[in-house]
């Protein structure tokens, strides 16, 4: 946190205000982002993040959509056992590892944690196909833990927008968190996430959609 402060505080005062603004607008444009990722418990939740990993969003959720109507709890999806998962997520790319993965999470859960989803991060992290990347989107999307998960839209967008330069998702994470307004932590992945994914997409921005566009210093690229 000190780290953060102290970062914030060498910034200049042109770019505090101009990052503040930025999220102001993604503010106006949507108060309270949520993951696109469908979910009725931190169980599910930790399962379609962990599914999610080289996959969209869209592929997930129609995987998903039947599998937690036999399988929401830990206990149910070990007695569906790895087998019985893999035809439900088939269509989800590397289903394979991600079958075995979810099968022995749910081991874990119930052996160590009582069936329940532990909600730290290095508890998170233990579990089986839970990374940095995955726990963060989880404790953020809870709101645990103000976390920004760095994935292909966050990075480009983050890069565009001259919130950071850093050349790795961890570089580019410890970057926002510190620029990032202390209010807007907590949603600051939702949004530059779906910014990323309808506006500032990768091969031809919207910038004639973009809230933002007088801010950013890369519209004169894509003009």
């Amino acid at each position: 946190m000190a780290k953060a402060v102290t970062s914030r505080a060498r910034t200049k005062p042109a770019e505090q205000a101009r990052v503040l603004e930025l999220f102001e607008r993604f503010e106006a444009q949507e108060s309270d982002p949520r993951t696109e990722l469908s979910y009725a418990s931190a169980y599910e939740l930790v399962v379609a993040v962990a599914l999610s990993a080289q996959a969209t969003d869209v592929s997930v959720n129609k995987a998903t959509d039947r599998l937690f109507k036999v399988a929401d709890t830990p206990q149910k999806m070990l007695a569906l056992g790895e087998d019985g998962l893999k035809p439900f997520i088939s269509s989800i790319g590397l289903f394979n590892t991600k079958a075995k993965n979810v099968i022995r999470m749910a081991e874990i859960l119930i052996e160590q944690h009582g069936g329940e989803v532990p909600l730290t991060r290095e508890a998170l992290q233990a579990l089986p196909g839970v990374g940095r990347k995955t726990a963060s989107v989880v404790l953020n999307e809870l709101r645990i833990e103000p976390a920004i998960a760095v994935d292909t839209h966050v990075f480009r967008v983050a890069h565009r927008l001259g919130l950071a330069t850093g050349k790795t998702p961890d570089k580019v994470e410890a970057e926002l968190m510190a620029i990032v307004p202390a209010a807007a932590l907590v949603r600051a992945h939702h949004w530059l996430i779906l910014h990323g994914r309808y506006v500032c997409v990768a091969r031809r921005p919207k910038c004639e959609d973009c809230p933002v566009a007088d801010l950013c210093p890369s519209r004169a690229l894509f003009a």
